[in-house]
């Protein structure tokens, strides 16, 4: 797992108990470092390396390190799976995977191709849904930002993926009419930004708030009061990680068991539904 910080980091739970169920007597290590040192760190790397992990700020350092690279890390720009083959380390992007995996499995996402979706904020987690959304046929995205000057790089995603792009500046006056056609909302900000206007944007039918802790947010309660569905960056976090997984050891990750080790580490404060 690089990245810097990564001390926090959950994915080790999870790919310990992978491994564990597959009978794979691997070690997966946590490895501070930033983006200017990702490239010589896993240059040097040999060859009893399987994969890596990559969290901020080193995902755009290691798409550009890759020698091969999947069209949907090219598509958001960055990578946070690097897959040793041979003497060639391949760059694909599984947080688009966390996306479509959230959305479908805890949110209930069920939308007619061409459908319009809203995302707050314009980061790295705006540009990987940018691409799920283009996966989940979501045609146009409104994208809520407070500065439009920092919603280039996201609309450039969003035009390497096919998807139909609007930036909206961030509403003072509130969100119904950027929430009144949308069939899914993500969230990619701080709870305590959207919490004034919770109520608006939890009436779309499908939500994912990207914050887990502390959990329940004020979006996140408005859906649940509405009888909504949520996903949540744990869904994100734990789908995610069955890419990584597969493309790490060749066998299909065992699902049930990441789950279950996901759900004890964080007190079961979400069920994590599986597909």
């Amino acid at each position: 797992m690089l990245g810097k910080p990564v001390g926090h980091s959950l994915s080790p739970v999870l790919h310990y108990a992978a491994y564990r169920e597959l009978g794979l007597s691997w070690t997966y290590e946590r490895i501070e470092v930033d983006a200017e040192g990702l490239p010589v760190l896993v240059g040097g790397l040999g060859a009893e390396w399987a994969g890596l992990s990559v969290t901020m700020p080193g995902k755009r350092a290691a798409l550009e390190f890759a020698t091969m690279t999947s069209a949907r890390a090219r598509a958001a720009g960055a990578a946070n799976t690097l897959v040793h083959q041979g003497s060639e380390w391949f760059a694909d992007c599984t947080d688009v995977d966390g996306v479509t995996g959230a959305l479908r499995a805890a949110g209930g996402f069920d939308a007619p191709p061409g459908s319009t979706g809203v995302i707050l904020g314009a980061g790295g987690t705006a540009a990987a849904t940018l691409v799920a959304f283009a996966e989940l046929k979501v045609g146009r995205a409104l994208l809520v930002v407070r500065d439009p000057a920092r919603a280039t790089e996201a609309v450039a995603v969003a035009n390497r993926a096919g998807v139909e792009v609007e930036v909206v500046t961030w509403p003072g006056g509130g969100f119904p009419n950027v929430v009144s056609e949308a069939s899914v909302l993500v969230s990619t900000v701080p709870a305590e930004a959207v919490a004034g206007h919770a109520q608006e944007l939890s009436a779309v039918p499908c939500l994912l708030d990207v914050i887990y802790h502390p959990w329940p947010t004020p979006l996140a309660e408005a859906a649940a009061a509405r009888g909504r569905r949520v996903a949540t960056g744990l869904d994100m976090l734990l789908h995610q990680a069955f890419g990584q997984v597969e493309q790490f050891t060749g066998m299909a990750a065992p699902r049930e068991a990441m789950r279950e080790a996901l759900r004890d580490a964080t007190g079961e404060i979400l069920p994590l539904p599986l597909a």
